[in-house]
């Protein structure tokens, strides 16, 4: 049977999971998970929702799945401590240092790998089960057929996403909020800018980033057949009556083995919804019926009140158990009761009399004993031996059932025993001292000139797709003398390995022996290639535990994410060479989602798109990969007046990422960063570097 693990935004949204028939829930505790503005829990609260949900049979998994900080790391070992102490089921990361640190301090703790990995194909929960992790969360925007193809060869549990909001990028990899707000949706503070206005003129007049929220109520079977472990629903910020709701009807059709019905559809749109539901990720159909807002409706009064009403009033009987009596003659009387996993709690109490009127009968034993209202437990099976002609008191009868089933209760929230280790970040590497190189990665094969290749970057990045389709000019590069790369997709799915394989094989036929990987879902790849393997930012390189992480997968140099100011940067311990992002538009979002075409109707990615939102900043729209959508920052990262302030940050190298400019420009860039030229963009930003990120 699917699992169906509901989010607990609050000690009451717990309650409301647990009671409505949730199978486990996901929560905050501490600074340290991707919804800190919700209210998430203190040690105490954390420690007793635990408690409460073992005892009815509910999992907790623990979201540490942001990017932390090396001064972090330490902080967040006392989370990863205090939690496995208290007996949570598993910890969702994202950082590939938080993972490290958990391994050193619980190793015992089963890790799932979040949805901010971005892990969309198979070779990404291969690699997700070769880090140690029992389960990942598959991204949101994979079909039902890419599901099922990886559930058929996963070696451990896949994860989907069911219900609730959104979000218009692949999660893990939006610097939306960060660059344009200062508030990272990779540090859990994400401020929306998908459901802005924006326009493709001068007014910002539509809601072009805004999806619906995803419903998948009508494919539960499906699911199923497929090998999905566990159905997610979203909303750790929304309110416990919402809460409710949506898991009383997902597992009422769950473990009826139904869809949900009209009515029950209509109940969830009540609840919350943004002009209707969308299944178009799940049934590979895109396009702008996948898009609408919120709308202003009055609470759905009675739909809440009822709700309150299921997880407020009292204990719904969630835990079945089998209760055992023996009664006989001489002996002390007898009361036990087990669990499904086989605890059993046993008491014994006064020897019975002989009966003067009314001997006691099993049936009455029976019915004193499956009397469990206001605990947690149903009587499923009452076992009761009972000799004739024997009397005693149904208070003591009572009196045992309360004692074996606290019993039971204590032994239901006795956290199991784990060791925990002290963290140490281990050693430390000092940064280099000589003056960074310059690399360049292009995203046309047409911007390399040779005006550019005389400058002798250190490396050219160069996309598989266009190295393959103009093996000309990549030739070109290679014949200057110029180590050439061949840069990875950040997105690819399983049913597009094949051409990237034949691009990959245009590469080697070339001499190409390195290769640019953005996320764990490009490492076999590269690996199998025998490519010499260099993080592109999509990793997150956020703190020293990442690169020690990268360094044993074969990494030979990381970016670092340029949501860090230059003082983290400085402080990595580089135990491999780390580069930075030092000039270009900086991506925002990658997308599955035309919004190019659902614009024009066509296909129109040749033709240039800018994206207007309220302050008339303009943001272009290219195509990537696979007939995807990215969207780049108005503005251009320009630091080559700054050269003294990277050259200091110990980095082996400066990224120039160059993205609408043409052969000249790129040309012009690179000469000015090596104090050769005049360049300066007409407007431009300093990033992150030099400010705070939330």
């Amino acid at each position: 049977m699917l699992e169906l693990l509901a989010p607990a935004g609050s000690t009451e949204a717990v309650a409301a999971a647990v009671q409505s028939g949730a199978d486990a829930v996901y929560l905050g505790y501490g600074d340290f998970n991707a919804r800190r503005n919700a209210k998430n829990f203190s040690p105490e609260e954390f420690e007793a929702a635990v408690a409460y949900c073992h005892l009815r049979g509910a999992k907790v998994y623990l979201t540490l799945n942001t990017l932390l900080t090396d001064r972090e790391l330490p902080k967040a070992a006392q989370v990863v401590a205090h939690a496995a102490q208290v007996g949570v089921d598993a910890i969702l990361i994202q950082d590939f240092g938080v993972l490290r640190m958990l391994k050193q301090v619980a190793p015992g703790v089963p890790v799932h790998g979040s949805t901010q990995l971005t892990v969309h194909n198979l070779d990404g929960v291969m690699r997700c089960a070769e880090l140690g992790m029992s389960r990942v969360v598959l991204s949101r925007e994979l079909s039902r057929e890419a599901i099922g193809e990886i559930c058929l060869r996963s070696p451990i549990e896949i994860e989907a996403f069911g219900h609730g909001a959104l979000c218009m990028c692949y999660s893990g990899q939006c610097f939306f909020s960060s660059v344009i707000g200062g508030r990272s949706g990779n540090r859990g503070l994400c401020a929306q800018p998908c459901r802005m206005k924006y326009g493709w003129q001068d007014k910002a007049d539509e809601y072009p980033l805004s999806l619906k929220d995803a419903s998948l109520a009508g494919h539960l079977e499906e699911l199923r057949k497929l090998g999905v472990k566990c159905l997610k629903l979203e909303g750790r910020m929304k309110r416990p009556e919402y809460v409710s709701v949506v898991t009383r009807i997902y597992s009422q059709a769950i473990r009826e083995g139904r869809e949900p019905t009209p009515q029950e559809i209509e109940e969830l749109k009540l609840a919350f919804s943004r002009q209707g539901f969308t299944d178009g990720y799940w049934v590979g159909q895109t396009g702008r019926e996948m898009f609408g807002i919120r709308e202003e409706t009055a609470e759905p009064k009675e739909l809440f009140a009822n709700a309150r009403a299921l997880y407020g009033n009292g204990e719904q009987p969630l835990v079945p158990v089998t209760f055992y009596a023996m009664v006989r003659q001489g002996e002390p009387v007898q009361v036990a009761v087990e669990d499904k996993e086989g605890r059993v709690a046993k008491a014994a109490g006064d020897v019975p009399q002989p009966a003067i009127n009314k001997p006691l009968t099993p049936a009455v034993v029976e019915t004193q004993l499956s009397r469990t209202g206001g605990t947690p437990f149903r009587a499923e099976k009452v076992k009761a031996l009972v000799e004739e002609g024997l009397a005693l008191p149904l208070s003591a009868l009572n009196a045992l059932r309360r004692q074996v089933l606290e019993d039971l209760t204590a032994q239901r929230q006795q956290p199991p025993a784990r060791e925990i280790w002290e963290y140490h970040p281990g050693v430390r590497y000092e940064n280099r001292r000589e003056a960074p190189l310059y690399t360049v990665c292009l995203r046309r094969a047409d911007q390399i000139s040779n005006e550019l290749l005389r400058l002798k970057p250190a490396m050219v990045y160069l996309p598989a797709g266009e190295l393959a389709a103009h093996p000309d000019l990549a030739k070109n590069v290679v014949d200057a003398g110029v180590p050439l790369a061949v840069a990875l997709p950040r997105i690819h799915w399983d049913r597009e390995e094949a051409e990237l394989r034949k691009q990959l094989d245009v590469a080697k036929e070339l001499g190409v022996r390195d290769a640019l990987v953005g996320t764990l879902n490009q490492l076999g790849l590269a690996r199998a290639y025998g490519f010499t393997l260099h993080g592109d930012f999509g990793l997150g390189v956020y703190n020293s535990q990442t690169l020690k992480e990268l360094k044993r997968l074969g990494f030979q140099t990381a970016t670092a994410s340029f949501e860090l100011k230059f003082a983290q940067i400085r402080d990595l311990s580089k135990c491999i060479d780390t580069e930075a992002v030092v000039y270009g538009r900086l991506p925002l979002m990658i997308m599955e989602n035309c919004i190019i075409k659902n614009r024009t109707g066509h296909c129109a990615c040749q033709n240039q798109n800018q994206l207007v939102d309220r302050t008339g900043a303009k943001f272009p729209v290219l195509k990537a990969p696979g007939c995807r959508n990215e969207i780049l920052n108005s503005k251009k990262l320009f630091l080559a007046d700054k050269a003294a302030d990277y050259a200091r940050l110990g980095l082996w190298a400066g990224r120039l990422q160059f993205t609408t400019e043409n052969a000249m420009e790129c040309a012009q860039v690179l000469s000015r960063y090596l104090e050769l030229g005049p360049y300066e963009p007409n407007e431009f930003t300093r990033g992150l570097y030099y400010r705070d990120v939330e």
